[in-house]
């Protein structure tokens, strides 16, 4: 286990930023920045341990096979064994600081994802009503709860979009590398030729802040009331229970209009829009770093295709990992965790470490 060059990289980068807030005498950034200095100090110096430690062990394992004395053999096979344990225990450190780095230091409470229709007109929207029942199922399989914060919906019950928060242990972790664009290959039941068509819809995952990560103040948002719309656009409810906030210093627009009740989408319409609020913030840190790593939030792979669904073959491939499966049916009921769990090793091995 090694650290890479683009850790110490971004180290450096982050000590002359200090420089630069220094000068500049910005408080609240040398705060922000310290505690990122401490964090990849701390990692660095870890794994400076870690190679003293391993030099040691070698150092160690040399006298066991050579060494004739009995009462050096049993001090050697001690400090072998004292080798060992701090070997296990720096590496747990290393290991916890990257996933720090990474964004993966403390799985958020609840996440937020948004599915949205992309190419293909209403044959989209009905995959994008297809993968929310197959996160929805997997989340069931796996405890979460799911609650929908806002929907626009299609004659055909397709979605041209929908957001909604899973809460359980874990969603962040395994959910997160699922943003990205997922293309669908089949017949459509609009189809009346039998011809094949690719469509596709579009997901993000978004950690839900806690309330310290996002602050707005009353007199950066514009709250706005509107009736509810079903399908097709007609009004379905005559009181104005559906909300629409404004974020004034971003421009930033969220609505909720699933509930009938004014102050349960209001709730939902800050929790969407403080979620997006969280992953600028991530997005400007990032870019201040010279960061780009797939890891964090999975915004850098909003615009990607990452897997395509392909009916007729009975196929779903992962083009990040280049891997197919053959149980298709299987992983749209919800039986995502082989898929999952594949990727999630594929970005602890490639991510961070070298």
């Amino acid at each position: 286990m090694t650290i890479s060059e683009k850790i110490k990289e971004e180290y450096r980068t982050i000590l002359e930023q200090l420089k630069q807030a220094e000068q500049s005498s910005d408080w609240e950034e040398l705060g922000k920045l310290n505690k990122q200095k401490e964090l990849y100090s701390s990692l660095i110096q870890g794994q400076d341990d870690l190679e003293k430690t391993n030099n040691q062990l070698v150092e160690t394992e040399k006298i066991l096979t050579t060494e004739k004395d009995i009462q050096l053999i049993a001090l050697a096979q001690e400090e072998k064994e004292n080798l060992s344990k701090q070997k296990q225990k720096l590496e747990k450190e290393i290991e916890k600081g990257l996933k720090e780095i990474s964004g993966e230091g403390e799985d958020p409470k609840a996440i937020i994802t948004e599915i949205r229709a992309g190419a293909g007109g209403e044959e989209a929207a009905l995959f994008a009503s297809n993968l929310f029942s197959m996160y929805s199922k997997y989340a069931e399989s796996q405890n979460w709860d799911v609650k929908i914060l806002d929907q626009h919906q299609t004659e055909l019950k397709g979605f041209k979009e929908v957001i909604f928060q899973i809460t359980g242990d874990g969603a962040f972790s395994k959910m997160k590398n699922e943003a990205g664009v997922h293309r669908v290959q089949r017949i459509p039941t609009t189809e009346k030729a039998g011809r094949i068509h690719t469509s596709t819809a579009s997901v993000a995952v978004l950690p839900k802040p806690s309330k310290s990560q996002v602050q707005m103040k009353p007199d950066e948002i514009r709250i706005d009331t509107y009736r509810s719309s079903g399908a097709g656009g007609q009004n379905v409810n005559k009181r104005e229970t559906a909300i629409r906030i404004t974020h004034l210093p971003t421009g930033l627009v969220v609505t909720s209009q699933t509930e009938r009740n004014q102050l349960q989408n209001k709730e939902n319409a800050l929790s969407i829009l403080q979620a997006r609020l969280l992953e600028r913030q991530i997005e400007e840190q990032a870019r201040k770093q010279g960061s780009n790593r797939k890891g964090q939030i999975g915004q850098a792979m909003r615009a990607e295709k990452i897997r395509t669904y392909n009916f007729p073959q009975n196929r779903i491939t992962d083009h990040r990992i280049k891997k197919t499966w053959h149980n298709l049916e299987t992983i749209m009921s919800g039986g995502l965790d082989e898929v999952i769990e594949e990727i999630k090793r594929y970005y602890s091995a490639s991510t961070t470490l070298s």
